[in-house]
């Protein structure tokens, strides 16, 4: 993924943003801005019939030294290509270029209702930390938010 892609990238994202299941974001902000808040490695996006069908990034969770293999999901699916195997074709490329470049943990957090991404993230060998209890406000609404998370097998075991 580079800038050439935002346009596309940012329209996913807004639908995403549409659900309320997705994000506590309530727009996508401009490139500028995203991409400062994601990492320069890991950005993919997945092509089909010539049009971006999902995106994937990650951002780091922290800018302590201590932190730097940990990084936060972010996966959206083009409401068009849901069900089609995308999203999961995606997070295995996501977590083999995060491996690939140091990360030993990759972490998620997922709104309870968004039982598509749970269950993604779940077949991808992340596993539920626990769920943080009424974390932010959507639409004066308190929400929750399940944490997951994926150590790595080959980054960090020694």
């Amino acid at each position: 993924m580079d800038a050439s892609h935002w346009h596309e990238v940012k329209r996913i994202y807004n639908v995403g943003i549409a659900t309320k299941n997705a994000t506590f974001q309530t727009e996508a902000p401009d490139w500028v801005c995203w991409d400062q808040n994601h990492r320069q490695d890991c950005r993919l996006i997945a092509i089909s019939d010539d049009r971006v069908a999902a995106w994937a990034a990650l951002s780091n969770v922290s800018n302590r030294c201590v932190y730097a293999g940990v990084a936060e999901v972010s996966i959206y699916v083009d409401s068009e290509f849901r069900g089609l195997g995308i999203g999961d074709k995606l997070l295995k490329q996501l977590i083999l270029e995060s491996e690939q470049n140091g990360l030993w943990t990759l972490q998620a957090g997922i709104f309870p209702e968004n039982s598509a991404s749970l269950t993604l993230h779940l077949k991808n060998g992340f596993r539920t930390l626990g769920i943080r209890e009424k974390i932010g406000k959507m639409d004066s609404v308190w929400r929750d938010v399940v944490l997951l998370e994926r150590r790595s097998q080959m980054i960090g075991l020694c």
